[in-house]
């Protein structure tokens, strides 16, 4: 299985439901980790700076953002398909941490 990193975006399956996400937590601890933090990916657009925007260049099908006033931490084995990543955006998710903690 292909270790997921930073910046990528997964198909996970959390409490009986498959959705996307965005892995959060730094790619040089994902592989010594059980669990990851990542963003749930929602169709729901409020335009904050708590949000990523996502859409076809980063393999989704619809215009959607990760939401980072929702982080959750979940297992890396729900992870279960890669969807698309972020590529050169990744700086993006420093932004939305600092925006979501206020810092």
């Amino acid at each position: 299985m292909t270790i997921p990193q930073q910046g990528d975006i997964w198909w996970a399956e959390i409490e009986s439901a498959r959705r996307p996400v965005l892995v959060v937590t730094r790619s040089e601890a994902v592989s010594v980790l059980s669990g990851v933090v990542v963003a749930p990916v929602t169709r729901t657009i409020r335009s904050i700076p708590t949000e990523i925007q996502l859409g076809s260049e980063e393999g989704l099908t619809t215009e959607c953002v990760a939401n980072f006033d929702s982080l959750q931490r979940i297992q890396r084995a729900a992870l279960t398909a890669k969807i698309g990543e972020l590529g050169i955006r990744a700086t993006e998710i420093c932004h939305a941490l600092r925006m979501m903690s206020d810092c």
